[in-house]
């Protein structure tokens, strides 16, 4: 059984990303985690000093997020009717983030999918700070999902590489099923530095290939440009369903989120956004 973390703070943002999980695996059996994390008196200094106001409130919130949890596990079994989904209420006092990272630990979980709450306009969507956090610390992918997006069967996946990274079957995994699952496309994109591939990459996309087999796959080289208009203009020949990236360590990837002048200018796509940790092997 898949199991899926799906974090929640009962919003129609996180709704239409849990909508999404759901029509994504529709025909598989799945666990769905209905996340929801709260960190209620932390910032009230009563708190820290043990003020008789604060007794019990912790369990108050956790009473109010369970029962919160357990009107939205009712909507979605219904609304969906799927016997073959199973939907797990988990509230915890505890920073998103950290409690993510212990339910992939504990129940080692397959795929975190949340909103990227909030947009900015219709073609620009801003990547939330806990969405951003996630994805810097997560150790399975993220699927971020834009606010606004009607969910599509993924049939044209766009996967941009610089080829620095020894990718590694396990490290595809989720990427491949998903592909193999709904007969798939998957349109790698490399973007030219000015400089021909070192025999490094040449190794590295040579394996791509060779973990692609599988699954209809095409190489498209661009010429040098940034990042983002290579993938906007990516698009505007071919649509895309999906956008895949693999957060290695010290390539564009990093250049491009962790930076803060990036991170505020946000990402300017209208698709579901996967990112896969980079491999402890690698």
């Amino acid at each position: 059984m898949k199991k899926i973390i799906v974090p929640t703070d009962f919003s129609n943002n996180a709704y239409n990303a849990i909508e999404y999980a759901v029509k994504l695996f529709k025909d598989e059996e799945c666990a769905f985690y209905l996340l929801h994390t709260y960190t209620p008196a932390v910032y009230q200094p009563e708190y820290t000093l043990g003020h008789p106001g604060q007794i019990g409130l912790g369990d108050e919130y956790q009473a109010n997020a369970l029962m919160q949890l357990e009107e939205l596990r009712a909507t979605l079994t219904t609304q969906f009717n799927n016997p073959k989904h199973l939907f797990v209420p988990h509230a915890a006092f505890n920073s998103l983030v950290d409690e993510v990272l212990k339910i992939v630990e504990n129940e080692k979980a397959d795929l975190v999918i949340m909103g990227t709450q909030g947009a900015t306009g219709a073609k620009e969507i801003l990547l939330g700070t806990h969405t951003v956090h996630l994805i810097k610390k997560a150790t399975c992918p993220v699927i971020a999902v834009p606010s606004a997006f009607e969910y599509e069967i993924p049939k044209e996946i766009l996967f941009p590489t610089d080829y620095e990274v020894d990718y590694e079957k396990e490290q595809l995994q989720q990427l491949l099923h998903i592909a193999q699952k709904h007969i798939s496309s998957i349109e790698v994109m490399h973007v030219s530095s000015g400089y021909d591939l070192t025999n490094e990459q040449l190794e590295n996309k040579q394996k791509l290939n060779y973990l692609f087999a599988k699954t209809a796959h095409l190489f498209h080289d661009l010429p040098s440009q940034g990042i983002i208009d290579a993938i906007n203009n990516f698009q505007l020949k071919k649509r895309m369903n999906l956008l895949v990236m693999i957060r290695n360590k010290h390539t564009f990837f990093e250049r491009l989120f962790i930076e803060p002048v990036i991170k505020k200018i946000g990402f300017h796509i209208t698709i579901p956004f996967m990112v896969i940790p980079y491999s402890t092997n690698s």
